[in-house]
């Protein structure tokens, strides 16, 4: 969800009645809704999603962070009790101290703006830790959100899920008695493996998958409830091209000029590397695809996920289509 879907930030348009009817298409089909505030004013990341590409100020302007709570706890008093609602996402993907150099905003997403941009950071963690506690109590706050405690809160690793180990914990280690039901997400996407010097090749990728989230998953498990809120197929061997840790049509990668896989050997590419993702995100709580398409070819799948029974699976498909273009496509 943008930070403007109530609008009450004038220019942008506010679409609070989508949701509404989201909710009710849930509730008649038996889906969950997990609502991620995805934007920021002034942006938590600086990346293409975050509201305004090259810049990243928001944490920087106590007003809009304000504002931001604001939102959360709107959200929280409109769908708290709805049947589909399985919880909310404080915010999203906040690029922190150990993204920033990785993600390098400032080149990959140049702001139109350069004056706008200037002054424009990395989020610290301990900043974002105090954020989150203040988010989870105003979610919870019976005066404020008033979120039911069935109701999950959830929030985004920063980029770095090593960081949370002490997060929320008692004397005792435990998680401590003021927090209830809160869920870890993570992001994890082959083209970061890329951007973290992992080979681009089948194995490899297979390899770090195995190796490298799968433990990770694990292991972070052992502290909160661990969901992979965004995950795909995407890769430079499927492209045919070094996409640079998947820059795309919309950051400055056009994609190779011509195919440089046939269809079967897409088909067990992907095949491929789903079958070792799913597998690594099955150490934790459950998993949420991502199926925007820039530069891969179609991928079909459902994806399912029950964080506290474990009860449902996902599969999952690729396939080529190649329309006529003197027909309309049905």
């Amino acid at each position: 969800m943008p930070y403007f879907i109530f609008g009450d930030r004038a220019p942008l348009i506010g679409c609070i009645d989508e949701l509404d009817k989201a909710f009710n298409w849930a509730e008649k089909y038996g889906l969950t809704i997990l609502i991620d505030l995805h934007t920021a004013p002034m942006s938590q990341n600086g990346f293409d999603n975050g509201g305004i590409s090259g810049v990243c100020k928001w944490a920087q302007l106590p007003d809009e962070v304000e504002f931001v709570l604001s939102v959360l706890e709107r959200l929280a008093k409109r769908y708290g009790h709805r049947q589909a609602l399985m919880g909310i996402e404080i915010i999203n993907e906040p690029n922190t101290t150990t993204s920033w150099p990785m993600m390098n905003v400032t080149e990959r997403y140049k702001a139109v703006d350069p004056e706008l941009a200037e002054g424009t950071g990395p989020i610290g963690f301990d900043w974002l830790k105090d954020f989150y506690v203040t988010a989870y109590h105003r979610l919870r706050d019976v005066d404020k959100g008033a979120l039911p405690a069935d109701k999950a809160v959830v929030f985004h690793d920063g980029f770095d899920i090593e960081q949370w180990k002490d997060f929320m914990r008692g004397d005792d280690g435990k998680l401590a008695p003021e927090f209830e039901n809160v869920v870890l997400d993570t992001h994890q996407y082959l083209m970061t493996a890329e951007m973290m010097g992992c080979p681009q090749t089948v194995e490899d990728y297979d390899d770090f998958v195995r190796n490298t989230y799968a433990p990770m998953i694990a292991e972070m498990s052992e502290y909160f409830p661990v969901i992979v809120g965004e995950w795909c197929l995407f890769n430079s061997v499927g492209c045919g091209v070094d996409t640079h840790g998947g820059q795309s049509v919309l950051n400055g990668e056009e994609g190779a000029q011509a195919e440089t896989l046939t269809a079967e050997q897409k088909r067990s590419l992907y095949q491929g590397v789903a079958e070792s993702q799913l597998a690594a995100w099955s150490k934790g709580s459950g998993f949420y695809y991502w199926n925007y398409k820039l530069l891969t070819g179609t991928m079909v799948g459902v994806a399912v996920t029950d964080a506290a029974l474990h009860e449902k699976t996902a599969d999952f498909d690729f396939f080529d289509y190649e329309a006529d273009e003197t027909k309309p496509v049905d």
